[in-house]
C-alpha cells in the first residue's frame, strides 16, 4: 500500500508530523519486498544498505526525538547503527517502527512547536532544539535517506519511486 499522502489544510505541527509520517512510511515501503541478503547488501562505496539507512534513522528518531528534546536516557544498545551479520529486515523495520512510535508520543504530548528541548546533539550548539527544528531536521535527514534507499532498491531489483505507476508500493 502507498504511505498516505499529507493533507493539503492542517495546521502547522499536524503538517510537519503528516510529512515525517509519510517519509517513514516511503523508506520502509522501499525495504519491503527483497530478502534479508538483498537488504543488508552494500551497493555504494560509502557501504550504505538498505538495512543500514534504516538504523542510521532509528538512531536519529531516537537521538533527537527522546534523548535531545524529551531528555529519554537510552540504553546504549538503542543506539547501534551497526549491522550486524544475521539481523532482518523484519527486526530492524521493528526497531525504526518502535522509534517512530517513541517519537510519535513526544511529538503528540508538546503543546507548541516553540517548546525548545532538554539538550541537544550538538554540543556547540548556542541553545536547544525547539521542536520545530527537530521535525524539519528528521524530515530533511528521512527525506534525504528515503531518496538513497530509492536508488539502493533499484539497483536490487529495478524498482524505483513512487510515482507515474513506476513501482509495487
Amino acid at each position: 500500500m502507498p504511505p498516505m499522502t499529507p493533507s493539503l489544510i492542517a495546521d502547522e505541527k499536524t503538517t510537519l508530523h503528516a510529512f515525517l509520517r509519510y517519509l517513514r512510511e516511503s523508506v520502509i515501503a522501499k525495504t519491503t519486498g527483497v530478502n534479508d541478503e538483498q537488504a543488508a547488501k552494500e551497493l555504494v562505496p560509502s557501504g550504505k544498505s538498505l538495512l543500514a539507512l534504516l538504523k542510521h534513522l532509528t538512531v536519529m528518531e531516537l537521538g533527537w526525538v527522546s534523548w535531545a528534546y524529551a531528555g529519554v536516557d537510552l540504553p546504549s544498545e538503542l543506539c547501534d547503527q551497526e549491522v550486524r551479520p544475521g539481523e532482518t529486515a523484519e527486526e530492524v523495520i521493528a526497531a525504526y517502527l518502535a522509534a517512530a512510535e517513541r517519537s510519535d508520543a513526544v511529538i503528540d504530548a508538546c503543546a507548541s512547536l516553540d517548546t525548545p528541548g532538554v539538550r541537544t546533539l550538538r554540543p556547540t550548539a548556542p541553545a536547544t532544539p525547539t521542536l520545530r527544528w527537530v521535525l524539519t531536521h528528521l524530515i530533511e535527514d528521512t527525506a534525504r535517506h528515503t531518496g538513497h534507499a530509492d536508488v539502493l532498491r533499484e539497483q536490487i531489483d529495478g524498482l524505483a519511486g513512487n510515482w507515474k505507476g513506476n513501482t509495487r508500493w
